[in-house]
């Protein structure tokens, strides 16, 4: 691991951030909260928040796939996601929805670097977003699927947005 050249979870807590939240709405797997755990480290983002249902540490299924990264990656738990979304786009955060809806953008064709400071919403497994959000939100950004299936997995949408909207931070 020395040879990767990464740093530690204490020089990682201390080293300057992608303007970029993600927000887990009623997440129903602890193995995808891990992964979002796990991406986030990765992708060096702000802060972590898990709402509704979705699972916090310590879990053994979380800390499966989150490798350590509950250890790096600052989060919170809160459980109304409408207030959440409320407070961070008071405090100058475009809600970005991850989902499908009749006015979704491609990913390949959003503009990230429009907005200073983004929260990107991925939604439950089954239903999707919160309902409540919709008309809150600033975009919706979809992921073009060429398949007989309409979702990717939650911990696969997440890497791939995420890396998309922090590549250029």
């Amino acid at each position: 691991m020395e040879e990767l050249g990464r740093v530690t979870p204490e020089e990682y807590k201390r080293q300057a951030k992608a303007p970029v939240v993600l927000v887990l709405d009623n997440i129903r797997s602890m193995h995808n909260v891990g992964s979002a755990f796990r991406t986030c480290d990765a992708f060096n983002v702000e802060r972590l928040y898990l709402c509704g249902i979705t699972a916090t540490p310590p879990q053994k299924e979380i800390a499966k796939t989150a490798l350590g990264a509950t250890e790096s990656v600052a989060w919170e738990y809160t459980e109304d996601v409408i207030a959440l979304a409320k407070q961070l786009k008071s405090d100058g955060y475009a809600i970005i929805l991850v989902e499908q809806t009749d006015g979704s953008v491609m990913l390949q064709e959003f503009d990230f670097a429009q907005y200073e400071r983004m929260a990107l919403f991925v939604g439950n497994e089954v239903f999707g977003i919160s309902d409540g959000l919709l008309p809150l939100c600033d975009a919706a950004v979809e992921i073009p699927q060429h398949g007989t299936k309409h979702s990717l997995n939650v911990a696969v949408a997440t890497g791939i947005v995420l890396w998309e909207a922090t590549r250029e931070c």
